[in-house]
This record gives structure tokens, sequence and C-alpha cells, in this order.
């Protein structure tokens, strides 16, 4: 009688992989393949799963953080060894820093030949560990279904992050015999939350007490809101005891931002949340890092204020200000205890705080007018907070905004307004690197192809990945790209305007670049406005034309004082002279 191994057919390393990914149920993959992962790419084919190639590896990095962000599920994207691996390094590090699972497939070199000065050949394990939450080095064919399970489970538990699995070009190429059963996925490892783990029970009553004693608690929101999926359980919390709830940019959408118990925005930019910071008496901080911007580089919060800390990482209890009490787990969960535990004495606390309502509709009416003068600013070149003002009016309230980094998502993060709780608003805070916008955008309408998706982006940062342009095309993706066209650097031309003054700029200028004549060149859509006037029906336009990309070029302030929302906190100036801090 045969044996089970004699009985199965051997297979290759490649094809291994790529059935691994289809039990596991991913979603599109991106890369740019090398002669190391032939035989996965070949078992793509053969296997009919999705795989767009992208003209930049960071791009495929990109484009998998911003679809795990929307669906939930891990990205997947891959590359070959060297340069094609080594590109990776940003991307990897947003996700690790934001949170976010991604799988990721790297090609190595033949084993039998490492150290020979192979072609690209470079120590790209050493490079990629630190970037990400774990490297597994594949050494067996045998052991691609064990490893491949292990990086799903490492990158959805706790606080999610990328994983990498560098194959070497034998093992990739090589067979094995590995019997049908070996195939299988660990259910809870193809979503995030994974497992949810809750707050120990005491620490739970002792934060409930902090919160039953506080007049004017107020929570501070974090991405971990959107990581655990806790939007939901976050506002009816915030509701039902009439709490305001403060966010970061990745944080925004805890609850809805036109919520009348939302403040807004804190750290360095705010509206009018950094004041009910301090004026609060009892802090519920959820899934947040309280790092540098969040605390206005660590000025903002007051260490006579009782702080209630709740994460998944306790790693992060402390690091930044004191907390009287931790709640280590699941932010769904601890909120949904929390909320529990206060059951008895809801009505009791919303009638203690009930002008709280009225005070924040006071203050933001105050802030909204004394804004009005930008977000309804007629100036030529256009002022950004204009620009924004047009997206609050003209995206429904199932869009999805991606914002690149640096003043893209300081604009839209201070003024931009999400219209319902979850996760609709999409900055790449983790590392903040510009070029975000286009392969963010593009991964998250293959996340979610039934809902408008626009992407904020300078021209800096859409000259990053402008060639992936030809990506969305291929795609098919009907995306909007609007660019902020300052002409320039604008993030670092406005901090040498505030630290050194006028005329002191230095490689901070570009050259005058109309894209939406570059975008119809790669056969996608554009349109130029240079009158604030023309910004509605230029959105309306571009949300309309489905089917291909579209780019809106838009004509910004190209005064430097202007190009940021606010001071940024780096610019300002200590009493010993006019060094920046």
């Amino acid at each position: 009688m045969l044996s089970e191994v004699q009985k199965a057919a051997p297979v290759n390393g490649g094809h291994l992989i790529a059935e691994m990914m289809k039990i596991h149920g991913v979603g599109p993959m991106f890369g740019m393949g090398g002669f190391q992962l032939l035989p996965f790419y070949e078992a793509i084919r053969v296997l009919g799963l999705e795989h767009h190639l992208v003209n930049d590896e960071r791009t495929g990095a990109f484009a998998a953080d911003a679809y795990a962000r929307v669906s939930g599920r891990p990205g997947v994207c891959d590359a070959t060894l060297g340069p094609g691996a080594t590109n990776l390094v940003t991307g990897l590090v947003e996700s690790l820093n934001a949170g976010v699972p991604l799988v990721v497939i790297i090609g190595d070199t033949n084993r039998a030949h490492a150290g020979r000065n192979m072609t690209q050949e470079a120590r790209q394990t050493e490079i990629l560990r630190p970037a990400v939450k774990e490297l597994i080095r594949v050494e067996m064919v045998e052991r691609i279904p064990e490893l491949v399970r292990r990086a799903f489970a490492v990158s959805t538990a706790g606080r999610p992050g990328p994983v990498v699995l560098d194959i070497p070009e034998d093992v990739c190429h090589g067979e094995a015999f590995v019997t049908r059963d070996e195939i299988y996925s660990h259910t809870a490892a193809v979503a995030v939350p994974a497992i949810r783990c809750r707050p120990d029970a005491e620490a739970i009553t002792r934060a409930a007490s902090l919160l039953q004693a506080a007049e004017r608690p107020l929570i501070l929101a974090g991405g971990g809101v959107h990581l655990s999926r806790a939007d939901g359980a976050l506002t009816e919390f915030s509701e039902a005891l009439g709490i305001p709830v403060a966010h970061t940019m990745s944080g925004k959408g805890a609850i809805a931002c036109t919520s009348p118990l939302s403040v807004g925005l804190f750290g360095r930019y705010s509206r009018i949340a950094n004041d009910m910071i301090t004026a609060a008496d009892c802090l519920l901080v959820v899934g947040c890092k309280l790092g540098e911007i969040a605390t206005r580089r660590y000025s903002l919060l007051s260490n006579k204020t009782p702080l209630i800390h709740l994460d998944i990482s306790p790693e992060e209890f402390g690091r930044t200000a004191p907390v009287t009490t931790a709640l280590w787990g699941d932010a769904r969960a601890g909120i949904t205890d929390l909320h529990e535990e206060l059951r008895e004495t809801v009505t009791a606390q919303k009638t203690k705080r009930a002008g709280i309502e009225r005070e924040i509709g006071d203050r933001m009416a105050a802030w909204r007018a004394e804004a009005r003068q930008r977000t309804h600013s007629s100036e030529e070149p256009i002022n950004v907070a204009r620009i924004v003002q047009a997206l609050n009016e003209e995206l429904p309230a199932d869009a999805l905004l991606i914002a690149d980094g640096g003043f893209a998502a300081h604009w839209t993060g201070l003024f931009y307004d999400t219209k319902q709780s979850g996760r609709t608003y999409l900055p790449d805070r983790g590392l903040a690197s510009i070029g975000y916008g286009l392969p963010g955008a593009l991964g998250a309408w293959l996340a979610a192809p039934n809902r408008p998706v626009v992407a904020i982006t300078g021209d800096g940062g859409l000259n990053m990945t402008l060639g992936d342009l030809e990506t969305a095309r291929r795609v098919r993706a009907a995306i909007v790209i609007c660019v902020v066209n300052n002409a320039a650097s604008g993030y670092v031309k406005a901090l040498q305007h505030s630290v050194y003054g006028p005329g002191h700029y230095q490689s901070s200028d570009l050259d005058e670049t109309n894209y939406a004549e570059v975008a119809r060149a790669l056969g996608c859509a554009g349109i130029r406005v240079e009158r604030p006037a023309d910004l509605s029906a230029a959105f309306a336009a571009a949300l309309a034309d489905g089917g291909r990309p579209t780019v809106v070029d838009i004509v910004a302030t190209r005064d430097p004082a202007a190009m940021l929302p606010g001071v940024d906190t780096r610019a300002l100036v200590v009493d010993d002279g006019d060094r920046p801090i």
C-alpha cells in the first residue's frame, strides 16, 4: 500500500505559497517579479488569483497597506531580491508604526551560491528585520504551509503589523511532497482583530470610578479604534455618558466629526480640542500612542489630570505621559466593558454633563466663524482650506479620503469632516512619508470599488509615484487624485519660512507642472482648477467619471506663510535665542 507521501504529487515552493494565499482568502496582491519568484507568479496565473504589477515596489507596499486598512484583511505584496526588497522599507515601516497587517513575500539568493556576489545580492534580511513585526526565513519547501500560517497569525495578532517571508530562489523553485491536509488556514488569522482580549476586571472598575467622579471627562481616540473596529462601541459609549471625543489624524472617524460630541483634532493643530483637554478633569485615551504630534511635542497633557489608557500594546503605557489606570486589551472589548461597568449610572452621568453639547456647539461655531475667511476664501491661487471645504461639501458620507503625508494630512486632519463613524479617512501617519496618496487610493479602491475614493496629495507627493498612474489606469481604478499644486515642497518651504524668515528658501521649489495634462498623456482624465468657484464642479465631474483615474490639478497658494494650517510646534523658538526647538 502506498503511503500518504507517496500518493501526494510533488509541488514547487512558489505554488505552495500561492495555494496558501488562496486558502487565506487574500485580495489583490501587488508586486514586481523577478527570477526568484517566477514559480509563485506562474501559480498565481494557474490559480486565477488577483495580482497587479506596480512600477515601484513602494507603491505595492502602500497599496497593500491601504487595502488592509479598508478591508481589515492583511494586504499582500511581493518583491524580488536586492533592490526590490530594499525598495519596500518605507512602506513596511509605515505599516509597522501604524499597526497595519501585511504579509510580504520577497525572493532571495540561491543558497548554494549565497555570498558569492550574486546579481542583486544584499544583506536584505538584516535591512528589513527592524522594519517589520517579524521576518520569517523559509529554508524548506515542506515548511511553507506552516510558515505562511505563521506569517498571517503574527501579522493579525495583538497590535497588527507587516511580516516578511524571505524565500530563497532554490526553495521557491524546489519541489517537495506535501499532502492536501497541510494546506489550511487558521480562521482567526485572516482579518483584524484576530483575537480580542479584555482588560483586567479590577482595572476596569478603577477606570469606571475615575470616569464616574469626573465632571468634564474627555476621550482621546487614536488609530487603534479603527484597528479594533471599535467606532460603533465608542460612539455608543460617548453618547450614553455624554463624554466628548477628540481624535488624532489616524483616529478621525472614531465618532463622526459631525457628532455634537466631537471636538475634532487634538495636538499640533486643533479646533477646540486642546482647550478641552486643558479643562478636562479625566482623560480616557483609546488606542493612541500619545506621540509628538498628538501631545504638541509632549507639552499638552498635564501630570495632574487622571489618565486612563486603553491599548493593545502595554509598552505604550507611560511612554510619554503618566498613567493613572492602564487597561491592557482590545479597544472595543475595553470600551464595552467600561460601558457595562457604568451602565447603572448612565442617566446620572449624562445629566451631570447636560451642558457639554451646548458648550461644544458654541466653541465650534466660534472656530468655524474664525476659519471662514480661509474655508470660503475667494483668493487666487486657491487657499488649501477652501479645497478641503469643497471636499466636505461634495464627498458623500461613505467616501474614502486618502491623505498623503505632510501638509495634505495636516490640512485635512484639521478641516475635513467625516459624516459617519468608521475608517473613511486614511492618512499615512505611521511614518508620514509623502508619496502615499496615489497608491493608497489604488489599494483603497480595490478594497471598496463601489465607494468614492479620493486622494489628496501635493505635487511633490505625486511626483514620487507618478509612474503608477499607469498602474491605476491599467486596473481601471475609478479614483480621484486631488493635487494641491503649489510648485514647491510645501511643508519644507513653510518650515523654512517659519524658522528663518521670508526669502530663506533652499531646495524647496519645484517647476510649474500642469498635472491635468500629464494625466491625459498617461490615458487618465485630467481637470485643472485655477479658481475656487470651480472646485465643486471639478470634484463632481471627477467623481462621475467612472472606469479610469482622474487627476484634479488645483493651483494652490504660493505663499509659504499660508501653506500650513497653523504654527508647527518645531518652528517655535525658545527664550534664549532663535534656535528652533
